[in-house]
């Protein structure tokens, strides 16, 4: 099974403006502070991003103009999940100031206690502002799963899509932002585009089918804190290995390798810190001409590993994320 994620890729650097793109899921549920966030803060991030000037980015175009470098910073609103309370709470907020968004929805749990119905979803469907994301049929821990139990998952949901919406969203979300090499080609060969949940802002070099979001809620929701993301840049790279992001013992901890581009002259300013041994820590570079060098000092604890970086590129900051998830024999 080939990829198409690097087939199609002619990589160069474009001082791409880029898409940064948000994940969030409950509304003003407040027992759930690890998903949730209130709605007040919400509509501030919303007005936030109007006052710096930035442009809500339609889902229905990200397809079609994502190999274009974008002269100006977009924002893409992403939901996951079809909770109930997105529905009730963000969706008229959303309709009434026309702002665009992806919503990823989960086949299995639809019309069940707290989720939205297929009556709800169809709404959003037909709206101008909402595209619908494959988002997996049961939402459980897929890579977890055997090869042939992952796709079924995948085909369940597809089924439910055509019966349901009439066609297969092109756009799919991983559950957690988990997924392994095969997960990843799977994905590559039925959708266009797929989305994790590693931190990063998108610039046409990034990898369609592994594309980063900055996911928001109670805790990182802060406005402070929200108005740095917000200015965030790509940080552009040609490529990054290993490909694989499932980990097990023989295979932990991973060397990260990722090479930039010879324009980039002050590459070498580049921060990264990594939860490697299950704490956060500064993370040990190494350079060979444009190429970035991580050899972790521990192995990353389970469940998730996760690589930030930073380039304060002559008063720019550039960021880019990866995740990766440990399992243990």
């Amino acid at each position: 099974m080939n990829s198409n994620s690097q087939e199609n890729n002619i990589k160069y650097y474009s001082n791409d403006s880029g898409i940064l793109s948000l994940m969030y899921h409950r509304f003003n549920e407040n027992k759930y502070p690890s998903t949730n966030i209130r709605m007040d803060i919400f509509k501030e991030q919303m007005s936030l991003i109007k006052e710096l000037g930035y442009e809500f980015y339609n889902p229905k175009l990200f397809i079609e103009e994502f190999k274009k470098p974008k002269n100006n910073k977009k924002i893409l609103i992403t939901i996951d999940d079809g909770f109930k309370s997105f529905y009730n709470e963000a969706w008229p907020y959303l309709k009434k100031n026309k702002i665009p968004f992806i919503l990823f929805v989960s086949t299995e749990p639809v019309g069940k206690y707290g989720y939205m119905n297929w009556d709800e979803i169809k709404e959003i469907e037909k709206s101008e502002i909402g595209f619908i994301g494959h988002h997996s049929h049961t939402h459980e821990y897929l890579i977890d799963m055997k090869e042939s139990e992952f796709i079924d998952d995948i085909e369940t949901a597809t089924k439910i899509f055509k019966e349901k919406l009439g066609y297969v969203p092109p756009i799919f979300s991983y559950p957690f932002g988990e997924y392994s090499l095969f997960m990843k080609k799977y994905i590559s060969k039925n959708f266009e585009i797929a989305f994790g949940q590693h931190s990063g802002v998108i610039d046409n070099n990034k990898d369609e089918f592994e594309l980063p979001r900055f996911p928001i809620n109670e805790k990182y929701g802060e406005l402070k804190r929200f108005k740095s993301l917000i200015n965030y840049s790509p940080l552009e790279y040609k490529s990054l290995k290993p490909e694989q992001k499932k980990l097990y013992d023989e295979n932990n901890p991973p060397t990260l390798i990722v090479e930039f581009f010879d324009e980039q002259k002050n590459i070498r300013n580049i921060n990264c810190y990594s939860n490697d041994g299950g704490n956060w820590q500064k993370s040990e570079l190494k350079f060979e001409n444009q190429i970035l060098i991580i050899n972790f000092k521990e192995p990353f604890v389970p469940r998730r590993g996760r690589i930030n970086c930073s380039l304060n590129d002559n008063g720019k900051w550039r960021w880019f994320g990866t995740q990766f998830t440990v399992k243990k024999n």
